[in-house]
């Protein structure tokens, strides 16, 4: 046993620094999407196509990777899913080397930049595929498994601590920048995953899942994860969760960051970018607290149960939020670049947006297990559903930028997110009752 441990260390590793990447990439559409906002003709709602894009991408991909890691195994779906996200990031960084000066028709840049997301965005579904079943299967599955699977997650929470407050510091003034300040972090990226590519190239992975070819394929099942109207319903609890955990933060930052005297849309506090990137920052921080939490307290509360009481936590601070008024602020903790604490001074809205990381971290892993309990033999099929669902994190924060315009207010804005959280407590408390036990799992 000992040494199959040893031998796993690397491959186990490379999982880590894969979840680390995954937050990482996804992340730079929060910074990116700042510069976007401030160039000539978009709006609140064109800010976030970069997001959208990059998550609109799992729509089309999430089934495509499950057979691909099915039949091709988890080290060439994941090689491939870095070569993918190499080219991916190279076409943002294409899109930032473009010359451009202000006045000028900023369309063509931004049509590169999309494509970019887009494509990168085939990567991150691939990867989110590979990782997950990977860590457990390393982990010899169940607690082992599930706790690798945890320490992942952390470590995906903290690539994510680290993007927005390492964005802001490389975009400097947010009023002024362009994309081609973001090429130092495009280069990072593309470095990043060159690295894994040729580190993973070299690792051994163990392939217990892949599909043989003399498997019998004549015999067609009737039933599929979706004939359980609980998974169903959790799909949809998916759709929206991506959309909250992304949507807060990305709108909290268009908020600090946004001018104080605008002549028309949604006005802002007028923050530094780098010092906004600490505030947004510090969500991703609360995640990461909470999901060590949720992983320690895990034996002790069921899923039903921490989903119903973050849900509801989440109501109380979202709705709060909303109705403050922006004059209420405080000097809030927040979690530096240097790996440090200071004090940043926020709206008091602002600081129960953020108080919200504390929620959204354990959301995904409450809503899978109640979503597949009791499917059996569909399990897999309907983990590439839900890669599928994950791109209500492009699609939700859409709908916020354009409430946010409609309304002229980013606070208003968060009624998008109210709606997603009470679906999410409906979930938590009947939703995710199975009443097809009828149906042979096994």
């Amino acid at each position: 046993m000992t040494t199959e441990k040893k031998s796993y260390a690397l491959p186990i590793a490379m999982m880590f620094a894969l979840f680390a990447m995954i937050s990482f990439v996804t992340g730079l559409s929060n910074p990116l999407g700042v510069i976007v906002k401030n160039q000539p003709g978009i709006q609140n709602w064109m800010s976030q196509l970069g997001n959208f894009a990059n998550f609109f991408a799992y729509l089309f991909m999430g089934l495509p990777a499950g057979i691909i890691l099915k039949r091709k195994g988890y080290k060439f779906t994941a090689l491939s899913a870095i070569g993918v996200g190499f080219i991916g990031v190279g076409i943002q960084l294409i899109s930032a080397m473009m010359p451009y000066e202000k006045g000028q028709d900023f369309l063509p840049i931004f049509m590169v930049y999309l494509t970019g997301a887009f494509v990168s965005g085939f990567a991150m579904c691939m990867l989110n595929t590979v990782v997950n079943p990977l860590l457990n299967t390393l982990g010899g599955g169940g607690k082992t498994g599930n706790q690798l699977i945890q320490f992942g997650g952390s470590l995906n929470s903290m690539a994510a601590t680290i993007v927005p407050i390492f964005g802001g510091y490389l975009i400097g003034d947010v009023a002024k920048a362009m994309l081609s300040d973001a090429t130092p972090a495009l280069y990072i990226a593309m470095g990043i995953f060159a690295t894994a590519f040729f580190v993973l190239l070299s690792v051994s992975i163990p392939e217990p899942h892949l599909e043989k070819k003399t498997e019998n394929k004549l015999t067609k099942d009737k039933n599929s994860a979706m004939s359980f109207r609980h998974f169903v319903l959790g799909t949809i609890a998916i759709f929206l969760y991506v959309g909250i955990e992304v949507g807060i933060p990305n709108f909290i930052n268009l908020f600090l960051t946004a001018s104080q005297d605008l002549a028309s849309g949604a006005k802002g506090m007028g923050v530094d970018a780098g010092a906004a990137g600490t505030v947004v920052g510090t969500y991703w921080f609360l995640m990461l607290i909470g999901r060590l939490l949720g992983g320690a307290l895990g034996a002790k509360f069921s899923a039903k149960s921490q989903l119903t009481f973050v849900s509801t936590l989440a109501l109380i601070f979202v709705i709060a939020g909303i109705l403050l008024p922006t004059s209420v602020s405080m000097n809030m903790p927040v979690f530096k670049a240097d790996i440090s604490f200071g004090l940043q001074t926020v709206p008091l809205s602002v600081f129960l947006f953020v108080l919200c990381g504390l929620c959204t971290s354990i959301m995904w892993g409450g809503i899978f297990n109640l979503a597949v309990e009791g499917i059996g033999k569909y399990t897999a099929m309907g983990s590439g559903i839900f890669m599928v669902m994950v791109v209500g994190g492009g699609v939700l924060p859409l709908i916020q930028g354009v409430a946010a315009d409609v309304t002229v207010s980013y606070l208003a804005s968060y009624w998008v997110i109210v709606v997603a959280l009470i679906y999410m407590l409906y979930y938590a408390l009947i939703g995710c009752k199975n009443v097809n036990k009828d149906i042979p799992v096994h």
